[in-house]
């Protein structure tokens, strides 16, 4: 299909709260959902917002590579999933705190608390309705793409600013990427890229 640009922090179609999907089945929704699949493809991401494609409309694509499941989640590779009108819903007060990245941010990583179990009801694009429960990784993946829809991004989220930091300068990322065994792969990659990261932590 097509290749699209990817919404920068700062764009007006970011902070918008999303419209629902009416009919699900609508061609159109399958055209925009094959776009944001080839978008994910060729950038090598997880998931994206139809919001970061510069349509405001309920709709996320996501996908799980084995090569992206942390060491030590119980986590299986996850096809492609289009999920229209999601919504997620928290099925108790345990609340986390994970590194994220996204592609709204380049160049930016933070820390972020996250609800450790969810809930999510969906639509396909065969207008079947869809639910399931999800933990930890799998489930800060879902509430991460699902703030999109309603035009909130993941500094917005965090409690603690601090932890807001270049990922050429990813300082305290590196001290606890030491002491993280289930730490996301891609930032792992990130870390050990660091030219610093071995004077940094002598210090």
């Amino acid at each position: 299909m097509a290749i699209r640009q990817i919404a920068k922090m700062g764009h007006p179609v970011l902070r918008r709260k999303a419209a629902p999907v009416d009919d699900p089945t609508d061609p159109d929704i399958a055209r925009l959902a094959e776009d944001m699949r080839d978008t994910l493809e060729w950038i090598g991401a997880t998931g994206i917002a139809a919001p970061q494609v510069y349509d405001s409309r309920r709709v996320v694509v996501y996908r799980i590579l084995a090569d992206r499941i942390p060491p030590g989640v119980a986590l299986e590779p996850l096809p492609w999933t289009v999920m229209v009108n999601p919504v997620v819903t928290p099925l108790s007060d345990d609340v986390g705190l994970i590194w994220e990245r996204c592609l709204s941010l380049p160049g930016l990583h933070g820390k972020v608390p996250r609800y450790k179990q969810v809930e999510i009801v969906y639509q396909t694009l065969e207008g079947e309705s869809r639910q399931r429960v999800v933990e930890d990784w799998h489930a800060m993946i879902l509430q991460h793409e699902c703030d999109h829809l309603d035009g909130i991004l993941y500094p917005m989220r965090m409690t603690d600013l601090s932890y807001l930091a270049f990922n050429a300068e990813p300082g305290e990322l590196a001290r606890e990427a030491e002491t993280m065994p289930d730490l996301d792969p891609a930032l792992r990659a990130m870390v050990e890229a660091w030219p610093a990261r071995q004077k940094w932590l002598a210090s």
